[in-house]
Order: structure tokens, then C-alpha cells, then sequence
């Protein structure tokens, strides 16, 4: 594809040759049928095979490695800078779209029914084949904790899946690639002294629960939550690096 996109959705990829494919199934329904969307990969130094997964099935793949830093901010950077959408989709290479076909149409409704709407923080669930009542009863939670956070003004939302209108993404500057870890929620925080964010339910996505898996629900969250205060206070993560769950 060429020429000017409606919409560009970012992949930021390391080493994710098992899941990856089932992302990018899941997505052709629109990105082979429709011509307002591109698909871009950026690729951190995978040493799998993500980057041939790629081959022939993508618009832009994006090698990442060699920049001065190189975290998922920094991908999702170089992304979006070589995106023409006019909305970004961010996405992790581990989730799937509880409903991909009507991804474009809701998108376009939320923002033209909201003219002050820069940014949308979409519904996080796992897996329907590997949820557990523990992943169940997490994410009903967080999912109207982090909606309600929204509601305070404060700006709040996951990595997963993160919509927003490329312009207003420009004017901050994009995700600070001296994050390592937090830079979702510092992102949403800048991004609502804009104008309005919502973290919306009409737009589902499904998460591995890997990491929840590895390291178990109560040390993910207490990492989330010191990295969260750090940020806001210090204007730095508590993390070093986000490391890897393969």
C-alpha cells in the first residue's frame, strides 16, 4: 500500500515468532481488504524468526536495533514516525482483537462523535483459551479502575492497545524512549492535558497472560504501581528495563 492511510497500526516486535502470527491473522481481515490501513513492524533485533513472519505481510517492517536506545518506546516511536495515518493503533505483538473486522469503524464513530477525543485505552481480557477465574477477576478490576482514573482526569491505560490521532501524538513528542517501563501511562498522562482520553470497552483486545503467568499477578501490579508513583513524582521508572517473557 501507499500513498495516505486513515489508519497505521504498530506492531513493536522482539523475538515474538509464536505469537505474531496469530496477531497478524487476526488483523487481515482488514489489513488485506482495506486500503485506509497500514500494517508496520518494528523490529527491536528479534534473533527468532519474527522478521520473516513478516515478509509479504506487512506495509512497513522496521529495523530498530541499532538506535541509540532501543526499548518498546523507542519502537514505537520509529512506528509512528514512519506512519501516514491519521490514527495510530499501537499494539503488542501478544494480543489478538475480540472483533478486528469492526476495529476501523469504531475507532472512526469514537472519534467523530467526541471532537475533544485525542486518545482511547481499550478493554484489556486474556486469552479466552487460557483464562483462569484469577485473570477473570484481575482484569474486571483494573479495566474499570484504570476507566475510572480516566473519569479523574488523571490519564491512564495499558500498552496492549493504545488509539490515538497522530497529530496530537506529534505535539508531546511521542513515548520518551528513557522509560524503560511506565511509558504507556506517562504517555496517556501528557496526552490528556490535551484533550479528552477514554478508556473504552467498545474496542476489546486479548493479552497472553505470560507474564502473569512467570512472575504471578501480585509482583506485575506491584511493578506497574512503583512505576507508575515514580514517573509521576520523579519523572523516571523505578524498572531499568522491561525484560523479556518468552
Amino acid at each position: 500500500m501507499t500513498g495516505q492511510h486513515t489508519f497505521s497500526i504498530v506492531i513493536p516486535v522482539l523475538n515474538e515468532e509464536k505469537l505474531l502470527p496469530g496477531l497478524l491473522d487476526n488483523l487481515s481481515i482488514i489489513t488485506n481488504s482495506k486500503s485506509s490501513v497500514e500494517l508496520i513492524v518494528a523490529d527491536g533485533g528479534s534473533s527468532d524468526n519474527s522478521v520473516k513472519i513478516c515478509e509479504n505481510r506487512v506495509d512497513k517492517n522496521i529495523d530498530v536495533s541499532s538506535e541509540e536506545v532501543n526499548n518498546i518506546a523507542s519502537g514505537r516511536n520509529s512506528g509512528a514516525w514512519a506512519a501516514s495515518g491519521e490514527i495510530l493503533v499501537f499494539c503488542n505483538a501478544d494480543v489478538l482483537f475480540a472483533s478486528p473486522e469492526a476495529l476501523t469503524m469504531i475507532i472512526d464513530d469514537m472519534f467523530k462523535s467526541d471532537q475533544k477525543l485525542i486518545a482511547i485505552a481499550t478493554w484489556v481480557e486474556t486469552f479466552p483459551t487460557e483464562e483462569k477465574l484469577i485473570d477473570r477477576l484481575f482484569h474486571i478490576f483494573y479495566n474499570h479502575y484504570f476507566r475510572f482514573l480516566n473519569t479523574l482526569q488523571l490519564g491512564m491505560g495499558r500498552g496492549e492497545c493504545i488509539i490515538v490521532r497522530s497529530s496530537d501524538f506529534g505535539k508531546i513528542g511521542g513515548f520518551n524512549p528513557e522509560l524503560p517501563a511506565g511509558e504507556d501511562f506517562d504517555l496517556f498522562n501528557r496526552l490528556i492535558k490535551l484533550g479528552n482520553v477514554k478508556y473504552s470497552n467498545k474496542i476489546k483486545v486479548y493479552e497472553s497472560p505470560r507474564r502473569f503467568r512467570k512472575l504471578g499477578y501480585l509482583k506485575v501490579t506491584s511493578i506497574w504501581t512503583l512505576n507508575a508513583l515514580s514517573i509521576m513524582f520523579r519523572k523516571r521508572s523505578i524498572s531499568k528495563e522491561w525484560k523479556q517473557v518468552r
